[in-house]
């Protein structure tokens, strides 16, 4: 057996790019991002990652969205659920951060926060230094840990930043986005470096592009690290071969993790490991 801790799966479900005509199984409603969701659950994964849809499939960030996704979620399975602060390219924080208005039993698990400007393909994913400390403060204002999301290595010098000033707490939690255009390549280079210098104690998610999904699965797997796949970042389940859900990549990737040795986390676990409140 392993010596490493049990492997958190994510399931990047929507995401703001992938659209219907790409793939027909890209879920856009809550209920269909529920359906997949809990099959996810079943097939392995401790945690998804939402992004919402309007009815006509255009990105949001919609907090009435968020919450009837979540809510259609929540009835089905015990899911951990992160919900993203990123949104769509060219998006205000205001319209960002829809999803941090949700309190009770309607507050997310979790949060994304991205640490750095970036080419996004051929349009830029812009975050601001102000921008990323006014969303950090709203994170921390509803009670969330954040997920670092680097696409670059100076992001995880930001984070160590946002933790002098008192934004982020350290350890944390880093999610290394790997293989988007014009970002850092999704490599085993950039993948051990970025492993090597994150914070004494914090732990990492690797979210590789495309092809590079699965196989950073078992690399993940291989370096005691967890893993992110879903439709968001790849909707492939081999060459040319969609995939027909999200739930089929986590069991493709809980496969490979179980090969290479490791345990899944349920939902529980993960939150143990994450030390999400």
């Amino acid at each position: 057996m392993s010596a490493h801790p049990p492997m958190v799966l994510t399931a990047a479900m929507v995401g703001a790019e992938v659209t219907r005509e790409q793939t027909p199984y890209l879920p856009i409603t809550a209920d269909e991002i529920a359906e997949d969701a809990a099959k996810c659950r079943e097939a392995g994964a401790a945690m998804v990652h939402i992004h919402v849809r309007t009815a006509t499939g255009a990105p949001s960030q919609d907090t009435e969205l968020f919450r009837a996704a979540i809510r259609a979620i929540r009835k089905r399975c015990d899911i951990l659920i992160q919900v993203s602060t990123g949104g769509a390219v060219g998006m205000s924080a205001d319209e960002r951060c829809g999803p941090l208005k949700l309190t009770g039993d309607d507050r997310p698990d979790m949060a994304t926060l991205s640490t750095g400007t970036v080419n996004f393909g051929n349009d830029v994913f812009s975050n601001p230094r102000p921008l990323i400390r006014d969303i950090a403060t709203r994170i921390k204002a509803i009670g969330l840990k954040p997920e670092i999301e680097c696409f670059d290595v100076g992001m995880i010098d930001e984070a160590r930043a946002l933790a002098k000033e008192g934004f982020i707490t350290l350890p944390a939690h880093f999610d290394f986005v790997l293989g988007v255009g014009g970002a850092l390549a999704a490599s085993v280079e950039a993948l051990d470096f970025m492993r090597s210098y994150i914070p004494q104690g914090s732990t990492w998610t690797c979210a590789a592009m495309g092809r590079h999904q699965l196989p950073f699965v078992e690399l993940a797997a291989e370096r005691g690290g967890n893993s992110r796949v879903g439709l968001e970042d790849n909707i492939y389940r081999s060459k040319g071969v969609l995939a027909k859900g999200n739930y089929e990549l986590v069991a493709a990737a809980a496969e490979l993790a179980r090969a290479k040795g490791r345990t899944l986390a349920t939902p529980q676990q993960a939150r143990e490991l994450l030390r999400l409140s």
